[in-house]
Order: structure tokens, then C-alpha cells, then sequence
């Protein structure tokens, strides 16, 4: 499992980022795995952005929100951020 994110883990934005991905994800019926797949990362790390441990970069923020099938603005929009 990826090392969380050391200043920023369980920070309000990025748990409410992660929470984002997931219900999003979960809505259109894409598995966790099958995200991690099109975003390119490991399935343990997306699984660490959805838990908000990680900081993700916001091109990975950009491969997940097109993984998802969503704009960046949507999932920020989602994640009330």
C-alpha cells in the first residue's frame, strides 16, 4: 500500500475529493480496479485518493475524472470543493 501523503492525509479537501471519486465512480458502475486501470495508477493508490491519504497531482486528477466520464470541474463541483 502507498505511503499516505504526510502533510496533507485526511485533510477535509482531499477526503471530500476521494468521496467525490467514489460515489461518482460507483454511479456509473466502474470498479475501483477498472478506474485505477484508466487513470493508470495501481489499484492500491486510487483506492489511497479515495480514502484521502493522498494528494493527488491534478493531472491525475484529470485522468481520474476522464476515467470516470465527468470534467474536472464536475468532480470538484461533486466534491464540494
Amino acid at each position: 500500500m502507498p505511503a499516505p501523503s504526510p502533510k496533507y492525509a485526511r485533510d477535509p479537501a482531499l477526503v471530500a475529493l476521494g468521496n467525490a471519486v467514489r460515489q461518482l465512480r460507483k454511479a456509473r458502475g466502474i470498479s475501483q480496479e477498472e478506474l485505477a486501470h484508466r487513470s493508470q495508477v495501481d489499484r492500491s493508490y486510487m483506492s489511497s485518493v479515495e480514502r484521502g491519504v493522498q494528494n493527488p497531482g491534478i493531472m491525475l486528477v484529470v485522468a481520474i475524472a476522464k476515467g470516470i466520464g465527468v470534467s474536472v470541474a464536475e468532480l470538484a463541483s461533486q466534491a464540494d470543493l
